[in-house]
């Protein structure tokens, strides 16, 4: 059961994320968390560092879909200056959004990775329809609303079981 929220790639920040190497391998789309995946979840603009992110996804020939369960007001502030498509509202881990955000990059699951800071919703949510999924750790955990709050407790025991079954190797979570 917990495996479902093992994710196939660890990495400390989305700039760690080898882009070529995974569209050789296939994948076409990124489906991307916001809030402390890509900034703080207080921060409202993405930073210069980010800027040139999102334009070295594009260049390697990503689509890119930012998929939030944030407001409207919040995604769309910070995706439309950059002309990066979103969902808003998400209610992630539900399957809906992933499957809008594959529609809307017209792209298959096995075609699609899925990064986020969170087991509960990016990790699991993904994995249930057989994404590639993504943990980055997240940018800041000082400004974190209630639910992610709970959702970092239940990751603790999520992990707890993992490294129990031996499959959450600590020596390869900064890979």
């Amino acid at each position: 059961m917990f495996e479902m929220f093992m994710p196939r790639l660890r990495v400390d920040t989305v700039f760690d994320i080898d882009l070529d190497s995974l569209y050789a391998q296939g994948y076409k789309g990124i489906i991307t968390d916001l809030d402390n995946t890509l900034v703080g979840a207080k921060e409202p603009n993405a930073t210069p560092e980010l800027v040139i992110w999102f334009e070295k996804v594009k260049k390697a020939g990503f689509k890119l879909v930012i998929v939030s369960n944030n407001n409207m007001n919040r995604v769309s502030l910070f995706a439309t200056p950059l002309d990066i498509e979103f969902i808003h509202g998400a209610r992630k881990p539900s399957n809906a959004p992933f499957r809008k955000a594959m529609n809307m990059m017209g792209l298959t699951p096995e075609q699609t990775i899925v990064v986020g800071d969170q087991m509960m919703t990016d990790v699991f949510g993904g994995n249930r329809l057989g994404l590639h999924t993504v943990l980055v750790l997240p940018i800041s955990l000082n400004d974190e609303g209630w639910t992610t709050r709970i959702n970092r407790r239940l990751e603790r025991i999520a992990l707890s079981q993992l490294r129990r079954k031996g499959i959450w190797n600590e020596e390869e979570e900064k890979k």
